[in-house]
């Protein structure tokens, strides 16, 4: 019988982190409800009730009965994320202390700053600066508050505006592939001065776009106006992810459109998103499994490689850097201090493999 890597997973997280807000960085942060929302897909799927405990235990200890939530300030698009997972407790429950939650984080998209052309600032500080992980961040929640709570047309139509305005504004090429990020501000060190592009495609920022694309596409209903536009950005990066994998590895790179570039080197955490998202298309028939196949095949195999259970029985993720900041060039990319169980990665790793065994 072969090991079950996401079952030892599953395990691994609990027994570490026995209250969910324990898992770094921070209380109330993105990779805390990424990694529920790990979690969270594995109930959908399993109807365990520990796995449901254990996702509606953080929640319930970051909002009150008034429906405050605890440490939440809105200041980014990394702070809105961790509200996504209140929305999946309210559809979940139906308790109205999570609708009130849910209701003041939405309240804060109304004054929040804008690109001129409507993109979101990932962060009320970093004036003008749109990075490609904030569309996963800002989206995870609006979509689902739509989808469950209300405002569902507004909602919609600004997650498909969200995503349209990021891959005009950071694509490389006009290919599917983007730029970690993009600024209007002409003070910002990383950007190109004519384009305002950061200097790289890097392999997890290119992950959360990936992933926000496909969870889009889960909740937004065919026949709305945007949801073929979306569809086509979802299958444009599939058939160019699939271009520059390493097929004798099956993962992808820290800068992913340089595979042969020196230093450069496979990072965990991307590839196991970039999997969620190939793997997820063939399930949903987005994706034709006959040209596919093969890719998800040898990058679950590579996956597999950056796994390994420690002496103490949890299992461990190898090669991937905790969340990085728009970084200046390539050197700094692929020079950026890698980490056993990054955060991100981690979370990431078992997104890919609960998708896996649907």
């Amino acid at each position: 019988m072969s090991f079950d890597y996401k079952q030892a997973l599953l395990d691994t997280l609990r027994k570490r982190y026995p209250d969910p807000d324990g898992y770094p960085y921070r209380s109330w942060t993105y990779p805390q409800a990424f990694m529920l929302w790990g979690f969270i897909k594995e109930y959908e799927k399993t109807k365990n009730p520990d796995y449901r405990r254990y996702a509606l235990e953080y929640c319930s200890g970051h909002v009150d009965e008034e429906g405050v939530i605890d440490r939440f300030t809105g200041n980014s698009l990394d702070d809105i994320m961790a509200g996504s997972v209140l929305v999946w407790a309210y559809a979940e429950t139906r308790e109205e202390r999570y609708r009130v939650a849910c209701s003041s984080i939405k309240k804060v998209y109304d004054t929040y700053p804008r690109t001129w052309m409507g993109g979101f600032w990932h962060a009320k500080d970093l004036e003008g600066e749109m990075w490609v992980d904030g569309v996963f961040m800002n989206l995870m929640f609006l979509v689902r508050y739509g989808a469950y709570i209300g405002d569902r047309e507004s909602c919609f139509e600004e997650a498909v505006r969200q995503l349209d305005i990021i891959y005009r504004c950071s694509n490389k090429d006009q290919s599917g592939l983007l730029y970690h990020g993009y600024s209007e501000n002409p003070r910002v060190s990383w950007a190109n001065p004519v384009t305002g592009k950061a200097p790289e495609v890097w392999s997890e920022g290119l992950g959360w776009y990936g992933l926000i694309l496909v969870e889009v596409l889960d909740l937004l209903p065919q026949e709305h106006p945007g949801y073929r536009h979306v569809m086509e950005l979802f299958q444009k990066l599939a058939v160019d992810l699939a271009k520059v994998q390493d097929k004798k590895a099956g993962l992808w790179y820290q800068v992913v459109d340089k595979p042969r570039w020196h230093r450069n080197w496979h990072d965990t955490s991307g590839s196991a998103m970039f999997l969620y998202c190939l793997g997820k298309g063939i399930r949903r028939k987005w994706l034709p499994e006959a040209e596919f196949k093969e890719c998800i095949e040898k990058g679950y195999r590579g996956l597999r490689t950056k796994l390994w259970l420690g002496p103490d029985g949890c299992l461990n993720v190898n090669d991937a850097c905790n969340g990085l900041c728009v970084q200046k060039d390539y050197d700094a990319y692929v020079d950026y201090t890698r980490a056993v169980n990054a955060q991100e990665a981690v979370a990431a790793c078992l997104w890919a493999l609960v998708e896996e065994q649907r």
